[in-house]
């Protein structure tokens, strides 16, 4: 179905979408190439919201070489208006003669209707080429349209008998400067940073993108069940945060605010952050991404409420002993078929630690 050269122009579109991996959200992160007589005669990828699609501009570049041209694209081509016009308007109007996607829009606005409206108008259409690829690329986005919450990155720093912190709350610094640099890029693909209000306390963290070049700071996001922030945090500085809460506290919420934080409350059981709500009410800010930088207890209960997609663990080569923290506070076990899995899908050396990405088990 697929030729090799197909392959291989589908392959430099998903790169040339990877330039958006900072950037793109809330949209996804897509690329575009266009081809003719064996020769490529434009390329493109979305950068940031309201400004040009990838497909439009590819089709700037290629102009009239676009006219009965293949058009290699990592996701179906829009056909609604949002900040921008449907993208399937612009390749009927520049005679596109081939459409290959990766993969069908998870947008319910879309739902492959932009495909079909492109075969109504006489144009080859052919999806499903590297899709896996293109579906990694946008898991986050594809999260969100299809099941109404973010992909949920939980991050830890341990020691090899995973402890996080000593038992006195000493945790500067277990992993080494290398892997502390490296969680800035895991950092900058996110839409939002989550912590707990434990952890601001704690450590006042920024909680923000230092050691990559990039346009774009995520939204931090607090989960502060007694409105405990104060307003001196140093994760309050340059606005963007967003503190959820079980309280109904006006004056400390007016204090807050002042400081430019936007208060929510969501109210779950026994006092605590609603977190599935919580998670709900990003998806709704378009939130693609999250990245959790939490304590034991905001570990644990994400875990417990089965909100985690995947673990990202970095691991320091030295031992804290029993009684140092861990990295999750979770119920004991009393059989072994309440355990969870997860599927390693990268392990490797990050200057002297260990980072191990894993997956839930019943993950694609």
């Amino acid at each position: 179905m697929f030729s090799a050269a197909d392959q291989e122009y589908m392959s430099q579109a998903l790169r040339l979408a990877e330039q958006g991996l900072y950037t793109a959200t809330p949209n996804p992160r897509v690329g575009c190439v266009i081809v003719r007589d064996g020769k490529i005669v434009g390329e493109g990828w979305h950068a940031r919201a309201g400004e040009p699609h990838a497909e439009i501009l590819a089709l700037r570049q290629a102009g009239a070489s676009a006219k009965g041209a293949t058009l290699y694209v990592t996701l179906e081509p829009c056909n609604h208006y949002g900040r921008t016009p449907p993208c399937t308007d612009a390749l009927i109007e520049f005679g596109v003669g081939r459409v290959v996607a990766a993969m069908p829009d998870p947008n319910p606005l879309v739902a492959e209707e932009g495909l079909k409206k492109l075969q109504i108008a006489g144009i080859r259409v052919t999806s499903g080429l590297l899709q896996s690829e293109a579906r990694e690329l946008n898991k986050g986005f594809v999260a969100r349209m299809t099941r109404g919450t973010p992909w949920l990155r939980l991050k830890t720093a341990s020691s090899l008998d995973g402890k996080t912190a000593l038992n006195n709350g000493v945790s500067q610094w277990i992993t080494g400067a290398v892997a502390r640099k490296d969680v800035h890029h895991w950092r900058a693909c996110s839409c939002a940073i989550l912590t707990g209000i434990g952890t601001v306390l704690a450590d006042d963290p920024l909680l923000n993108v230092r050691d990559v070049d990039t346009t774009r700071q995520p939204t931090r996001v607090v989960l502060d069940s007694r409105l405990r922030m104060p307003p001196s945090a140093k994760i309050l500085a340059g606005g963007n945060v967003i503190i959820v809460t079980a309280v109904q506290d006006q004056a400390r919420r007016e204090k807050l605010q002042a400081k430019g934080a936007e208060v929510l409350v969501l109210a779950g059981v026994s006092g605590r952050v609603d977190l599935k709500r919580a998670m709900e009410m990003l998806a709704g800010c378009g939130i693609n991404e999250v990245m959790a930088e939490a304590g034991c207890t905001l570990n644990g209960a994400l875990i417990a409420a089965n909100l985690v997609d995947e673990l990202l663990m970095y691991m320091a080569p030295m031992l804290l002993g029993d009684k140092a923290r861990a990295m999750f506070d979770l119920p004991e076990l009393t059989a072994m078929n309440g355990r969870r899995e997860f599927n390693v899908r990268d392990a490797r050396m990050v200057g002297r630690d260990v980072r191990i990405c894993s997956r839930l088990s019943d993950e694609e």
